[in-house]
């Protein structure tokens, strides 16, 4: 039974994760390619710089649905945190590597983060305040997810069964993997800051 709950637990999520939030609402709201405008990353933040505000908030939310609904939803038919640890993985992997858009996605923030608040509310409100803390101070979107992502592994091991921790420390490898070239252009000076108009 666990076994049928994990196939179906991380098919689903994965699916539901390659649903690219941010390419279908630029669609319906007539606004540019985010693969191929600006940063060419679809996810909120590109969204918010091509579209405004409600763009990217619809975009926020739907991403963050799709990490939160299969880790609550699993969570209905297990404990076991293997598996629900596998259910977040695959569908912040959907989300990166998305099967209905030739595998080409976004850097999976919004995603991890409503996958850790469905493993645990106080897990993902740390994430939330570590990202406004660092983003109100710097202003950098892409370095306050490096640093709110790498600390919730030693957050979680403070209150967490340490199986979730290992996932959670592939979690935040996989996010800065995949802010690898943010990384250079932070070292470099070459990011760019959000700035109030």
């Amino acid at each position: 039974m666990q076994f049928i709950i994990l196939i179906l637990g991380v098919t689903g999520a994965y699916l539901i994760g390659s649903i690219s939030s941010a390419i279908l609402i630029c669609k319906v709201m007539r606004l540019p390619d985010p693969r191929t405008e600006g940063s060419g990353n679809p996810g909120a933040t590109n969204v918010l710089r091509l579209g405004g505000k409600l763009a990217a908030a619809m975009v926020l939310l739907c991403d963050i649905a799709k990490g939160w609904l299969p880790v609550l939803a699993v969570k209905l038919f297990t404990n076991n945190p293997w598996i629900i640890s596998a259910v977040l993985l695959a569908a912040v992997l959907g989300h990166i590597y998305p099967i209905f858009f030739q595998f080409k996605g976004g850097k999976g923030v919004a995603t991890a983060v409503g996958g850790l608040l469905g493993l645990s509310l106080t897990l993902g409100s740390i994430f939330i305040f570590t990202w406004l803390g660092v983003f109100a101070l710097t202003r950098y979107s892409s370095l306050s997810a490096l640093i709110a992502i790498s600390a919730v592994p030693f957050f979680a091991w403070g209150f967490l069964d340490q199986r979730y921790v290992v996932v959670l420390a592939i979690l935040a490898l996989m996010t800065i993997w995949r802010h690898r070239s943010n990384i250079q252009r932070l070292m470099s000076g070459k990011e760019g800051k959000f700035t109030s108009k």
